[in-house]
């Protein structure tokens, strides 16, 4: 009777345990899992889902931007001499040229364009426009028009030209300094001459330069798909403004490969009111040839960093050479700003108008320089910084 009730009481107290025990642990889960990661959900806000989900569709921009851009075409005219029927090198010899025709050659190409103004102003690329003896211009309604050269800067491949037309739409300007990589945006222009085309693609890089493209390099590098046709163009953000004109792809079949790149909006405005209001860019120019400082160089002058751009050519009565700089000195600071690539030095110089000013801090040899040089108007055709 006594084992009966202590069977009893032990089968109760292991059901009363096993059953507090499925109560805890359906309770709290997690003790089961031991080695579990602690994963931190982010709050789910509507602003959150919106970001994550993404406009369904980006036809409003596109709707917005589209009008705006332009289908380029141009003709160049050009001339050789031929002799159809007198190839023979003896015959040439006795007549010469006696029995050839000038024959002209027309050559077409084509390109995009952005409408900047309602009054007619458009912006392109330089290199569509360039050596062109007519230009039409077909916009999105697909009215064609003629259109003139107004001005070029060939250092950012930049041209403005102008159609005589009235109440044109015009593209709108969003500040590419403020884009991000990841966002995304739109190639519009005119890809082998099929039509108008868009192709969407995000942010992969900004202030890409040193790429051998043009003088003073910025671009946005994208992965929208750019092909020939399409230089010249709007890459527009999700709001369908512009933030670039697309110019250039890296490709070795001469398709998309994503890869490529857009002036960005804030230099192409400002290119486009200088050539808008004089005709032409103007920039700074200290007329030096520069090398940035390798581990080698700065071994080989003893500097303890290599903070400074070598200087290993001046041009004569330049703003350098007036300043007292010579090659081989070592410029280190510019206003104050340390420098450290050739390339800083372009672009820094460049923003300053001719006649002013410029502090620049130098080494010769062991010796800290400080001089005073008077900037010059960069020449259209120097290869010098």
């Amino acid at each position: 009777m006594k084992i009966q009730r202590f069977l009893t009481f032990l089968a109760t107290s292991i059901g009363a345990g096993l059953a507090a025990a499925f109560l805890i642990i359906v309770i709290n889960p997690e003790l089961l899992q031991e080695d579990q990661l602690e994963v931190i959900e982010a709050p789910v806000t509507g602003m959150t889902m919106e970001r994550l989900s993404g406009p369904v569709s980006y036809a409003d921009a596109v709707a917005k931007a589209a009008p705006a851009v332009v289908n380029i075409y141009t003709t160049k005219f050009t001339t050789e001499r031929v002799t159809p029927y007198f190839n023979d090198p003896v015959i040439q010899q006795f007549f010469g040229d006696a029995l050839s025709q000038i024959r002209r050659k027309r050559e077409n190409s084509l390109g995009s364009g952005v409408i900047i103004d309602s009054k007619g102003y458009l912006l392109t690329n330089n290199h569509v426009i360039d050596g062109a003896d007519a230009i039409r211009v077909v916009l999105a309604s697909g009215q064609t028009l003629d259109a003139d050269i107004i001005g070029v800067d060939k250092d950012t491949d930049l041209a403005v030209l102008k159609v005589d037309h009235d109440n044109l739409p015009a593209i709108s300007f969003a500040r590419s300094q403020h884009l991000k990589v990841g966002d995304v945006v739109l190639a519009i222009g005119n890809p082998f001459g099929v039509g108008q085309t868009v192709t969407q693609g995000i942010v992969s890089a900004t202030g890409r330069s040193q790429l051998g493209i043009n003088t003073f390099e910025n671009f946005i590098q994208t992965d929208a798909a750019i092909n020939p046709g399409n230089s010249g163009g709007a890459l527009i953000n999700a709001h369908g403004d512009i933030v670039g004109i697309s110019t250039a792809i890296f490709s070795k079949t001469g398709g998309s490969h994503g890869i490529g790149f857009a002036i960005p909006a804030d230099l192409a405005r400002g290119v486009m009111q200088q050539i808008v209001e004089t005709g032409h860019v103007v920039r700074g120019w200290l007329g030096i040839a520069g090398q940035d400082i390798t581990p080698e160089l700065a071994r080989a002058y003893a500097l303890q960093s290599q903070h400074g751009v070598l200087i290993s050519g001046v041009l004569e009565n330049g703003a350098a050479y007036k300043a007292g700089l010579r090659p081989g000195d070592i410029i280190t600071r510019i206003n104050d700003k340390k420098l450290y690539s050739a390339f800083e030095i372009l672009n820094l110089v460049a923003t300053m108008q001719p006649g002013s000013k410029a502090r620049i801090h130098a080494m010769r040899g062991s010796s800290d320089m400080e001089l005073t040089a008077v900037i010059q108007e960069r020449p259209s055709n120097a290869s010098l910084r």
